[in-house]
């Protein structure tokens, strides 16, 4: 029998009624306090149960992962809250440290697809030096300088390492000529972490872009056309002159955020007669203050930079595919006797114009994130960004609103820092 002497313990006075009377009201908090369990994982089980069956009207569910260096664990979040919520995407594009990203994601078992993101992060953000520094933003901005410097000197472990020799010490055309950094560990990392049958299987889809180095043209691979391995992967995310260029073939390709650091346009091009919702995650933002040193230009410089102006694209697709929209409806409704060959050409092309819905989450960057936000591996600031994915991405799904299909309209966008 659980026996509750607080009055006891407190004045050594031994009053059966009253350990009675605490027995019983402590019974009564735990059993409130089981029951308040109950309900929630009730409620979080209808939440989950109402998504879910929002999300299976589309017949593609996609995730856009934009490309950002360290920023990349703010989409580890993102895709937390989603899998919490029943939510299987079949369709994954990312550009650099997003192609890494979806392509844990896609190379895994739904069940240990965040386990294998965590892994991933924990262990490249694992220097043995983080260190967190309670107090004010200046001291915050010391961290950051500090973690991001060490970074650059040491590397970051299952990531890259600084070459023995630089660039500058090696002979023209030798690998470590062109690159300050060796990406071999990466390699290994993702073996150790992805299955590539898995990965390639026809219930998902997954690309990831990236620049000829030679034509200066983008390319995605995409495992609707060709088998991808680790190498398509690291190619995505060889940013120069950091990273050397990875041989795919008969050519080289760089980070495909040095043309399009976001993949959304080949998805919406791509995909004309599927109804798609987009879970489209940024960790850049085109908005911004005006900035009032030369850290916080350069910052801003990055922003505007590798935004690659994503809200301004997806609202100009959004009106043209909006416009498409009204004028099947347009034609439908005059007469069929009254159509021109062209106007018949036109109807059976937008006949089947699907709903896509497309749902925004961009990080945003604390005051103490300077320019060198993008590369600074420390666990504190990587948990950190992490849960603001987290959370943004839950606030998101707070809102089933914004995952049903509006037919009245051909696209509908949602920001849940714009909209709420």
């Amino acid at each position: 029998m659980l026996k509750i002497n607080i009055y006891e313990a407190k004045t050594g006075y031994d009053a059966p009624w009253f350990n009675f009377f605490h027995k019983k009201f402590y019974e009564f908090l735990i059993s409130i306090e089981f029951e308040g369990r109950i309900m929630n994982q009730q409620s979080d089980r209808i939440k989950s149960e109402s998504v879910s069956s929002l999300v299976r009207n589309y017949e593609y569910i996609a995730l856009v992962f934009q490309g950002g260096g360290a920023l990349g664990s703010y989409q580890a979040g993102v895709f937390e809250a989603l899998s919490e919520a029943g939510i299987e995407p079949n369709w994954m594009s990312g550009v650099s440290i997003g192609a890494i990203n979806v392509s844990i994601i896609a190379g895994n078992k739904p069940e240990n697809r965040v386990s294998k993101l965590k892994e991933f992060w924990e262990t490249i953000t694992d220097h043995g030096y983080a260190s967190q520094l309670a107090g004010n933003d200046n001291l915050r901005t010391f961290h950051n300088l500090t973690s991001a410097m060490m970074a650059m000197i040491y590397g970051v472990p299952g990531f890259y390492k600084p070459r023995m020799l630089s660039p500058w010490q090696q002979s023209p055309g030798q690998a470590g000529a062109t690159s300050h950094y060796d990406t071999s560990d990466l390699k290994e990392h993702l073996n150790s972490l992805i299955d590539w049958d898995i990965l390639n299987q026809n219930s998902h889809r997954l690309s990831v872009g990236a620049v000829n180095v030679r034509t200066g043209n983008y390319k995605y691979f995409d495992t609707a056309l060709e088998r991808i391995g680790p190498e398509h992967i690291m190619a995505s995310g060889a940013l120069p002159p950091a990273f050397p260029a990875v041989k795919i073939g008969a050519e080289f390709y760089w980070d495909g955020g040095i043309v399009s650091n976001t993949p959304l346009q080949y998805l919406l091009e791509l995909n004309k007669l599927h109804q798609t919702l987009v879970f489209q995650v940024d960790l850049f933002n085109a908005r911004g203050d005006m900035p009032k040193t030369v850290p916080e230009v350069r910052a801003r410089l990055k922003d505007i930079m590798y935004s690659s102006r994503t809200r301004n694209a997806t609202n100009r697709y959004k009106k043209i595919h909006d416009l498409q929209t009204h004028l099947r409806d347009a034609l439908s409704r005059v007469d069929p006797s009254k159509w021109t060959l062209e106007d018949k050409r036109i109807l059976e092309e937008l006949q089947d114009t699907p709903q896509i819905n497309v749902l925004q989450l961009i990080y945003h960057h604390a005051s103490y994130e300077g320019d060198q936000k993008d590369y600074e591996f420390s666990k504190w600031t990587m948990r950190e960004h992490w849960a603001a994915g987290l959370e943004d991405a839950r606030r998101t799904l707070s809102h089933p609103e914004w995952l049903k299909m509006d037919q009245s309209t051909g696209m509908t966008l949602h920001d849940v820092h714009r909209d709420v």
